[in-house]
């Protein structure tokens, strides 16, 4: 029974913040405007970096609430657990319905993961987050149905199609992606999605149907992006608080105890205590990511809450402030040492999402996640050229490559160095 309470707090939570944020976006730009920016928002480039805001706040914001509340709907009828893999998706759906998803795009894909679990003889819930997650390729289908030019009556079916075909794949490559950086990289959707993209971009190239990449970065301060993250960090950290039913200092000592997990595929924070102190270690991430954007001075987009989002979505899933500020840490450095901008929008985002990596410190050290943050800062600023801008999970891709190049010399230097040692033993 305390179960089943759990579970319809979280469901709760999450749908009161998704109505708070479409709410907020009414208020911003009233209905009218809202509505019609969520229109166009439909039919606009979704690929890297599109950030939504810039069409109008209260369109993105209502469109980041559908996105995020058709993936919390799907985990419902398929039975599946709110808990933390889940609620990092519906957080991540959240942010990237700012930047890249639709409720046009993501649809698609997901009729395309269903198909595959019926394909395999599964259930569509053991197939559900690489749903939910795969919808990173949604810029392929507004790619096809919107951007190159051709009659509606053939480019929507055509993207149709691409979106249907990308889900009954996804799950193959899913799984063979997992084993290459061993649960290090927390993006794993992101890397495969990326691998799937690599391919569909050449194919694109080769029929010379793919531009540039083009940056769109909105720069205007908004109340409402502004408050987004604080209101939902607060309103994590209250209801952890609240709902644990227990002391203050009991559900503190539970997130204290969270930090001294390593974070690696699959680190279910929900599985680790009893209690719902998850949220507060999500709240604090939140937080603490918005003090690092805020401190950029850096005005809050709707690429920056994506990043801020799915931080805060992960601190249920492998995400801790023990393990992610070093590779925080290895970013700023990179940052530096290049002479580039910590406030430039490539930095700015490798910041937040190279936190896939926070398993890598945590299994080996604030050393290893400062190495880690200075690759992964290197690898992703190609990463993006390299599918076209057609993976959102970029930071998974390169976080993906990151993590198997590190593992990989690791487990090298382990393994020789303990048989090197026993030789010497014996």
């Amino acid at each position: 029974m305390k179960c089943e309470a759990n579970e319809k707090g979280r469901y709760f939570l999450l749908g009161s913040l998704l109505l708070c944020a479409a709410v907020m976006g009414f208020l911003t730009d009233g209905i009218r405007l809202t509505i019609f920016s969520f229109l166009e928002i439909q039919t606009v480039s979704a690929r890297l970096v599109q950030d939504y805001t810039v069409l109008g706040v209260g369109g993105a914001l209502l469109n980041a609430s559908l996105v995020a509340m058709i993936g919390l709907l799907l985990v419902y009828f398929s039975s599946v657990t709110l808990a933390g893999p889940t609620i990092a998706a519906i957080f991540t759906m959240f942010g990237f319905g700012l930047f890249g998803k639709s409720v046009t795009n993501i649809s698609f894909i997901l009729v395309g993961v269903f198909i595959a679990s019926k394909i395999a003889g599964k259930s569509f819930g053991a197939y559900s987050l690489i749903a939910l997650f795969g919808t990173a390729l949604g810029p392929v289908v507004t790619l096809l149905a919107f951007d190159l030019n051709l009659p509606l009556y053939f480019s929507l079916p055509l993207g149709a199609f691409a979106g249907v075909v990308i889900g009954i794949i996804l799950p193959a490559v899913a799984g063979a992606m997992l084993s290459l950086h061993h649960g290090y990289n927390l993006y794993n959707i992101g890397f495969s999605c990326g691998f799937i993209g690599l391919f569909v971009a050449s194919l694109m190239r080769a029929m010379n149907l793919l531009g540039p990449i083009e940056v769109t970065w909105n720069t205007e301060p908004s109340t409402a992006l502004t408050l987004l993250i604080p209101l939902f960090s607060a309103a994590s950290i209250i209801y952890g608080f609240l709902s644990s039913g227990q002391k203050v200092m009991t559900s503190a000592r539970e997130v204290v105890a969270l930090q001294t997990l390593s974070g690696r595929l699959p680190t279910d924070f929900f599985d680790a205590v009893e209690s719902q102190t998850p949220w507060i270690n999500m709240g604090l991430l939140g937080l603490a990511s918005f003090a690092y954007v805020t401190l950029t001075k850096s005005s809050i987009n709707g690429p920056l809450i994506a990043g801020m989002a799915t931080v805060m979505g992960f601190g249920s899933f492998g995400k801790t402030l023990k393990n992610s500020y070093p590779v925080v840490a290895g970013v700023i450095l990179a940052t530096l040492v290049f002479g580039k901008s910590l406030s430039a929008p490539g930095p700015l985002l490798a910041a937040l999402f190279a936190t896939t990596l926070a398993p890598v410190a945590g299994q080996f050290g604030p050393a290893a996640g400062v190495i880690a943050g200075v690759i992964h800062l290197i690898v992703v600023e190609s990463s993006g050229a390299w599918h076209g801008g057609l993976d959102l999970y970029n930071n998974g891709f390169a976080g993906g490559l990151s993590a198997t190049l590190i593992i990989t010399l690791i487990h090298w230097y382990k393994t020789n160095r303990t048989k090197e040692d026993f030789i010497n033993e014996a």
